[in-house]
């Protein structure tokens, strides 16, 4: 492991400097790895263990969109392709990526396979963490690890496609075998990760629910629609309301923060900008400093898990989900957003720098 400095904070992190995949395909070298699941993480993880030259097959119910996905993306029914239990049976390594909710219903299939020695691998903390509600105990003869990129499994698939790495986050939770953490980063570097931070199954978890709630989709959410309803009350159309609420942000600002920092993107703003975000930022960070507070707490304790379970496991789940989507896609907010995003196309044929070469060397 390197040593490295976060912000003042040292840590330990892999990189594939440290742990190559020329090693990581000797790890698993006799290991046969079964993806349960082809939904979000599922497909990335399964292609890119293949593309890295990795033994690996699908588990996946029949008669779903998802089998039929892993048809189309080249994996042979009956061959790589098989129903959960089958694959749990003749997985070495079982990566675990279904929902939180399908990880509840298929546990009594895949536990009974989870035999001396097997290793049982997971992208997300919850099953285990929360294994009061969820019942997913396993047996004290395998190991139990967890790899778990920072990103969607589309994102993980592009950057992997790209030649770069997805950050992830590595743990162990039981090593059986003594070999665990020789197999988590084999898994880590395998599925494409550029670098890997440890942690712990309850920190991922924590972590992971209150991003997910908070800076990454639910606050983010909750702030777009409160700026742009009140630039809609104030008068300002939704074109307006909207570029400078989302557009703005999204096509210019965060991917700025994404290359430079958010310093840099502050001191390359005009000084009028520069002057009120610096001030305003402290009280958005003192406004919302409880409410974070409030919802580590409730992740921690076991509500949201709860809350998720009990919802997730309801048979009119997916229709309660599509209203409340489609409340969201329906709003003025976002209806404005399609037309942006429409309008940001260069029809076909058209450019807008016809004369761009005329200027470049």
């Amino acid at each position: 492991m390197a040593k490295m400095d976060f912000g003042g904070v040292i840590e330990e992190v892999v990189t594939r400097k440290e742990f190559p995949l020329s090693k990581a395909k000797k790890v698993l070298a006799k290991e046969t790895i079964a993806i349960i699941g082809y939904g979000v993480q599922g497909p990335a993880q399964a292609l890119n263990l293949s593309d890295n030259g990795f033994t690996v097959i699908v588990g996946q119910r029949k008669n779903t969109s998802s089998f039929d996905k892993a048809k189309k993306d080249g994996w042979k029914e009956g061959e790589t392709l098989f129903e959960i239990e089958e694959a749990a049976k003749r997985g070495t390594v079982i990566g675990y990526l279904l929902s939180d909710a399908g990880q509840i219903q298929a546990w009594p299939l895949v536990k009974k396979h989870l035999t001396h020695g097997k290793a049982l691998f997971f992208s997300h903390g919850f099953g285990i963490t929360y294994k009061k509600h969820t019942g997913l105990v396993p047996p004290k003869n395998v190991d139990v690890i967890l790899v778990a990129p920072k990103g969607s499994g589309r994102t993980v698939r592009k950057i992997f496609l790209e030649g770069r790495g997805i950050n992830s986050s590595f743990a162990i939770f039981q090593d059986y075998t003594k070999k665990a953490k020789n197999r988590v980063l084999a898994m880590g570097i395998g599925i494409g990760s550029g670098y890997l931070f440890k942690t712990s199954f309850e920190k991922e978890v924590y972590s992971d629910l209150t991003g997910e709630r908070g800076v990454l989709m639910g606050a983010m959410a909750g702030i777009m629609e409160a700026q742009y309803n009140l630039l809609r009350k104030k008068g300002h159309s939704p074109s307006e309301a909207f570029n400078e609420t989302v557009e703005e942000a999204t096509q210019s600002l965060i991917p700025l923060i994404s290359e430079h920092g958010m310093d840099w993107m502050f001191e390359n703003c005009s000084t009028t900008a520069q002057r009120g975000a610096l001030d305003w930022r402290h009280k958005f960070r003192i406004a919302v400093e409880p409410v974070f507070k409030e919802l580590y707490e409730k992740v921690k304790s076991g509500h949201e898990a709860k809350v998720v379970i009990a919802a997730n496991s309801r048979p009119d789940y997916k229709k309660k989900l599509r209203k409340e989507l489609d409340e969201m896609k329906n709003s003025e907010m976002w209806r404005a957003g399609a037309k942006v995003r429409e309008l940001r196309q260069v029809p076909s044929g058209t450019s807008l720098r016809p004369q761009a070469a005329k200027h470049e060397k």
